[in-house]
């Protein structure tokens, strides 16, 4: 049921937008590349995740799926998509926050995703069904304040009155959709998508999917040596 109700909002959203001409296509791909300024290259090992950031399994997804970033070193990378649930009621607005500060400096997106897991429950469905959509984008610009600096609340106040954030939300929306993507988290590994969407996967997990694919079984660590599995 949840799915059906899904598909059609996505119908719904999509249709509701092809009147801007400039969604289709995006000026840039969509996604943030994780570690930021990571090369994604033909013998890269290329993840893409398809997030909501006020979802908590896709909460439960990143430390694993961070750790396996961590253990691959270069040989792997990230390319995270968002997709805002349209059952969650403040995963557009949140990932919208997420464009705005990626605008500034590509770090920042990934200290605030991690903001938002930290504090999920801050904007759950329950926390702010009495509050308007403007006290809620209050809270998300006080979190990004504390989380990131002061030097972002004007950032994220002032990207909150910018179209860009909104259209760089719906193309991730849509760009999630044209994927055939309907949960998070969504994994997909060098363009093949993963059994099991909507849950979240362990290291070991991680490991027997990728292990295979590193060639020639080098991974690097995280202190620069090389070992062989």
């Amino acid at each position: 049921m949840i799915r059906t109700t899904f598909l059609f909002l996505v119908v719904f959203f999509v249709a509701g937008t092809l009147v801007q001409a400039q969604l289709v296509p995006p000026a840039k791909r969509d996604g943030f590349v994780y570690p930021p300024g990571r090369r994604v290259d033909p013998d890269t090992v290329l993840i893409e995740s398809f997030f909501d950031p006020v979802c908590g399994d896709t909460r439960d997804a990143w430390p694993p799926l961070k750790q396996a970033l961590e253990h691959y070193g270069s040989r792997v990378a990230l390319i995270i998509h968002l997709l805002p649930l349209p059952y969650h009621d403040n995963a557009y607005v949140a990932s919208r926050a997420l464009h705005i500060v990626n605008t500034l400096h590509a770090n920042a997106t990934f200290s605030l995703l991690e903001g938002f897991f930290k504090h999920q429950a801050l904007f759950s469905n329950a926390q702010t069904q009495l509050l308007s959509r403007p006290a809620v984008v209050d809270k998300i610009v006080k979190l990004g304040t504390v989380t990131l600096g002061n030097s972002y609340e004007h950032v994220l106040k002032s990207g909150f009155s910018d179209s860009k954030s909104d259209i760089a939300t719906k193309v991730s929306f849509k760009y999630s959709a044209s994927r055939g993507v309907y949960g998070t988290p969504t994994f997909y590994v060098n363009g093949f998508v993963l059994s099991g969407a909507g849950s979240p996967l362990d290291f070991e997990g991680w490991r027997k999917i990728i292990d295979p694919l590193v060639k020639p079984h080098e991974v690097e660590t995280q202190d620069n040596t090389v070992s062989f599995l």
